[in-house]
């Protein structure tokens, strides 16, 4: 994006979210006086079923306060999540970004809806999530569902839905600002501000990290063509909240951001960009009401290195996409035992790719190609929870109508001559879905769940359409493939004595039909296939325990997951999925010894995963230790000391026959953060 087209952005987005702050000051002066209006900048709350659900939330102090800043550092701390690969968004390719929960992966595309303030976030062609545009900084709280997903947007939540709410002033602070330097030169900066308006309030923030970055590839496979993991990401997000009455309020959101680096080679460099704004109405009177309407826009581009010769073999020039999409949810008032929610949710999105292959002799391109294509959701959905006593029942079902369409790829020859134009067929259908729950407070300190639930994903376009090769291995596309069905069954007991203590444990069992997977056809092909099921079953188990100015917290998973495959892929049945570990486990120690302070320790176990689908190449167990310090050092300042990694454990993301990459290595950082409060 040029530097023009950045300020046209920023323009259009704040020009009217700043208006609209302003609004209700204007009004307040013309209006009569009334009563105090509070404003949230949330949605509606959640009814009294949610615990039938295995839940968990990550409050803003243990946001805010990770060794990396980053936010999927702060989510490997929740059971059973797991992202594609180990890397995090500084030094992994963007597309390689894909989240999932409960075991359900070898796939780089998401099995978990990732939602920001109510909208999707997930990049529609590839299906990874833009963690580098996802500041904790300015979130306030993330709530983690586990388990088939329903409600808004639930279509993709085959394995749980993560909810990311933005931070309000009560949270931020008038200003906040920080800003850390680590020992490799490498910095990172952050700056929000949120002022209260009348009776609103605006949060403008943004972040900026750059860096030479870690050498990813091991000393001893190094050449002359290596390079260090670089990076330099750039975010700017922009909310305005305001009251239209004394029981509704609007929010008008905005996000952009830019992400650049470079991974194992020189000029191997990919780049991830996007602008989303959203407008949003809520309802919390008799008739309570959530209105959303969004649109987003992104692109991608990577150019791949040869491993052999050293020169560039494929450029991913751009790959624009664009989502357009809403929900409407309506809770009418049926009694004081019921919360019932009447909702509908469309999305629609476009992808397309352009890139060329270059021959590692000649360095001269040997083809152009396009690939893409349309999808389409609309969903409606019905859902009511029912307090009976010491007893709620949750129930609700989900209808999808989708559509896969103008799927095409094209291949040009340097003399332009079309060597394939392919139009693939349209599809649609139909997709009904449920989930049903129930919570028995047995007694003030135990409650006892259960739940069943079914889910929906469609394949993304970067499965069907679009062919890749990481040396000497060829991907291919599969543009009939089907969705993926989930079935799963869980059943918990969460013991909370006291506000001090809580202990939460959930046995689970999940069926993913139609799984999609990269299938091994020969020694240098695989294909996107639909394998007959993963069946994942284990138990997530997290406690939380506060005495005094100390916090202890810790998750563990351990799950036993198997691939079940057709007789055509016998190969397959019986093996774990690629890239999902048995055991995860993470523990983290707080203290606070006064106002502002905070020293906390964590410790991460990632057990041994399979590189690949026949169990090949293996990635192998390791076990990370991160301290975070912040130390106060005058009323509006504090130092910030972090590690990360601090023992230096070696960490295998990729291994390919012996080839391999590394994750973050032992990482120190220091610097000042700055709030007014």
């Amino acid at each position: 994006m040029t530097a023009k087209r950045r300020l046209r952005t920023h323009a259009l987005v704040t020009m009217p979210l700043l208006a609209l702050a302003a609004a209700p000051a204007r009004a307040e002066e013309a209006d009569e006086p009334r009563g105090p209006i509070v404003v949230t900048g949330r949605g509606l709350s959640e009814g009294p079923a949610t615990p039938a659900y295995d839940v968990q939330t990550i409050a803003r102090d243990k946001l805010v306060s990770s060794a990396s800043g980053r936010i999927e550092d702060v989510l490997s701390s929740v059971a059973g999540f797991q992202q594609f690969r180990r890397s995090d968004s500084r030094a992994s390719n963007p597309s390689n970004q894909g989240v999932t929960l409960r075991a359900l992966g070898g796939n780089a595309s998401s099995r978990a809806q990732v939602l920001l303030d109510g909208v999707p976030v997930a990049n529609p062609f590839f299906g990874y999530i833009p963690f580098s545009a996802l500041s904790p900084d300015r979130l306030g709280s993330v709530r983690v569902t586990r388990g088939g997903g329903m409600g808004a947007f639930g279509s993709g939540a085959v394995s749980g839905t993560i909810e990311m709410e933005s931070a309000g002033p009560d949270e931020v602070g008038p200003i906040a600002a920080q800003a850390l330097v680590d020992n490799r030169g490498e910095t990172q900066t952050a700056l929000t501000i949120a002022p209260r308006l009348g009776q609103g309030f605006v949060v403008a923030g943004v972040q900026w990290d750059r860096g030479q970055g870690f050498w990813t590839t091991p000393k001893d496979q190094r050449v002359a063509a290596s390079a260090r993991a670089r990076y330099e990401s750039w975010s700017g997000s922009l909310r305005a909240v305001a009251p239209l009455s004394d029981t509704v309020e609007v929010q008008a959101s905005g996000l952009v951001y830019d992400d650049h680096r470079t991974l194992r080679f020189k000029g191997a460099d990919s780049t991830s960009s996007g602008q989303q704004g959203s407008l949003r109405f809520v309802g919390r009177g008799d008739w309570q009401f959530d209105v959303l309407g969004f649109v987003q826009a992104q692109d991608f581009s990577n150019v791949v290195i040869s491993s052999t010769s050293f020169k560039k073999t494929l450029d991913q020039a751009k790959t624009p996409t664009l989502a357009v999409g809403g929900k409407a949810e309506l809770r009418p008032p049926v009694g004081d035992d019921h919360v019932l929610r009447i909702g509908a949710d469309v999305k629609l999105s476009r992808g397309n790719l352009v890139e060329s292959p270059y021959s590692a002799v000649t360095g001269q391109a040997t083809a152009f190609r396009r690939a893409g294509g349309r999808q389409s959701d609309l969903g409606l959905y019905i859902e009511d929870d029912w307090t009976i006593g010491q007893i709620v029942l949750t129930a609700g079902g989900r209808l999808d109508r989708w559509t896969i369409t103008d799927g095409y790829y094209r291949e040009i020859n340097p003399a332009g001559v079309a060597t394939t134009d392919t139009a693939y067929s349209d599809r649609e259908g139909w997709s009904g879905n449920g989930r049903a729950g129930i919570v028995w407070n047995a007694a003030p300190a135990v409650s006892l769940r259960a739940a069943a639930y079914t889910g929906l994903r469609l394949p993304t376009l970067n499965e069907l359409y679009r062919p890749f090769v990481v040396f000497p291995i060829t991907t291919q596309a599969n543009a009939g493939l089907k969705p993926e069905r989930l079935r799963g069954y869980e059943a918990g007991v969460d013991f909370h004595p006291t506000q001090a203590l809580k202990l939460s444990l959930t046995a689970f069992d999940n069926y993913l039909k139609d799984a999609i997977a990269n299938v091994t056809l020969s020694a240098t092909t695989r294909e996107r296939q639909n394998v007959d099921r993963i069946h994942a079953r284990g138990l997530e188990a997290s406690a939380d325990l506060a005495f005094g100015n100390v916090d202890l917290s810790g998750s563990l998973s351990w799950t036993d997951a198997k691939v079940r495959a057709t007789a055509a892929q016998g190969a397959l049945d019986g093996m774990r999925p690629a890239q999902v570990p048995k055991l995860a486990a993470s523990g983290t120690v707080a203290w606070k010894p006064a106002d502002g302070w905070r020293l906390a320790a964590t410790v991460r176990r990632t057990g041994a995963q399979f590189e690949d689908d026949l169990e090949v190449d293996s990635l192998k167990a390791a076990t990370t230790l991160d301290l975070y310090a912040q130390v106060p050092i005058t009323r509006f300042a504090s130092l910030v000391l972090r590690a990360e990694n601090l023992t230096d454990e070696t960490i295998v993301t990729r291994n390919a026959g012996g080839s391999m990459d590394l994750g973050q290595p032992r990482t120190l950082w220091a610097g000042v953060k700055l709030g007014l409060r």
